[in-house]
């Protein structure tokens, strides 16, 4: 699939050459992102869960912290964030992170082939404030901590292996992760207001417990080339990762991130941005600013989480905002796929899809509550398109 630039057009894989030099050359004459109805049409009334879904959609829950989960006797986490989904024979887990601290890990829900619950379980104790992570092409959960040179984890969704710490990944404010199996690289997102973006390249593929850390630089621009560095001193300590590589570029609270299709797209909530690297070409641009969007009314507002569909939308949850999550297709439309009433205290976190691409879960962190005992996770079952 083709992906086009939000901004200004251009499509992946483009030279800078062609715009006489830059990306950004040329984005007076290109068209900004476009607000509109989306593929599914415009949201409708609450349901019983007070989500405003588009027609065709329904929405259940699946847990809420302090409750157990459907008939098992496993008590929900607080403050669910960070999710992935995984097959499981016929039936598929979802595991989703807990950003408290301390205590923080992840746990898990497990079902059959109808959707039915049938388990519920840990996957991950004794950590620090767990907020996203991401899926593994062996089918590992990287569960990453929000803290000062915090780690990232490796569980196993099936909460029979132990979780093991990565610590070759480096420490420090562990955002999210998205596997490259075609360049063999986890990239990592850092929730500092003055980040940086990562790559870990494993010594070998598929073992995460030896590999080299890597700083992506460029200039201070929002498009243009970029490279990688060996980070010196992944441990973090005494100089922060982010301050060893001189030209190590910047960003405003790195939050989600997402890989397909030899593109990795990630947030940054400092700035309302979501940017574009394009591995092909080696080059970056912003591929969505809600100040840019025409009209001056974004739909898309404190951008978090991020995933993608199998047919190539992505999917944004809002940290505020509206508490929606919106879709971002590859035509350049921006719309709302859902909104979450009565819980502007809250934040939605850990989109994400089932195996058959037919259900889409996420959390509201905080619930109608505002607090992190009050989370809820949700399941979104429609006519998703291929």
């Amino acid at each position: 699939m083709e992906r086009r630039s939000f901004l200004r057009g251009a499509a992946i894989g483009t030279s800078a050459a062609a715009f006489g030099g830059t990306l950004w050359q040329g984005a007076a004459s290109a068209a900004p992102a476009q607000p509109g109805t989306g593929p599914y049409g415009a949201l409708g009334p609450a349901d019983a869960n007070g989500i405003q879904l588009p027609s065709g959609f329904t929405s259940r829950v699946i847990a809420r912290s302090g409750q157990t989960v459907g008939s098992t006797s496993y008590t929900w986490h607080s403050a669910p964030d960070g999710g992935a989904c995984f097959a499981d024979g016929s039936g598929w887990i979802y595991v989703s992170n807990s950003e408290i601290n301390p205590s923080g890990g992840a746990s898990a829900v497990r079902f059959s082939s109808t959707g039915a619950i049938t388990g519920g379980y840990r996957v991950l104790s004794g950590t620090r404030q767990n907020c996203a992570g991401g899926r593994t092409p062996w089918n590992t959960w990287l569960s990453c901590e929000e803290v000062s040179l915090g780690y990232v984890y490796e569980t196993d969704p099936w909460g029979v292996k132990a979780a093991r710490r990565r610590s070759a990944m480096g420490r420090f404010k562990h955002e999210a992760a998205a596997a490259d199996p075609i360049r063999r690289a986890v990239y990592l997102t850092e929730d500092e207001s003055n980040g940086c973006f990562y790559r870990f390249v494993p010594t070998t593929w598929g073992d995460l417990s030896s590999g080299t850390l890597q700083v992506l630089v460029a200039g201070s621009g929002t498009s243009g080339s970029f490279s990688w560095a060996n980070v010196p001193d992944p441990d973090g300590s005494p100089t922060a990762t982010r301050s060893q590589v001189s030209g190590a570029k910047r960003f405003n609270g790195g939050e989600g991130c997402h890989y397909a299709n030899d593109t990795v797209w990630f947030t940054t909530k400092g700035d309302n941005r979501l940017w574009q690297l394009n591995l092909t070409s080696g080059t970056y641009e912003l591929a969505y600013d809600d100040s840019l969007v025409v009209g001056g009314s974004a739909p898309l507002t404190g951008v978090d989480n991020v995933t993608g569909s199998s047919a190539g939308d992505l999917y944004v949850a809002e940290d505020g905002g509206n508490m929606e999550i919106c879709l971002i297709t590859p035509d350049d439309l921006v719309a709302s796929f859902l909104r979450v009433n009565g819980q502007s205290g809250s934040e939605i976190t850990g989109p994400a899809f089932s195996p058959d691409g037919r259900r889409l879960y996420f959390s509201s962190q905080r619930g109608t509550s505002g607090s992190s005992s009050g989370g809820i996770t949700y399941e979104v079952t429609g006519p998703f398109r291929a």
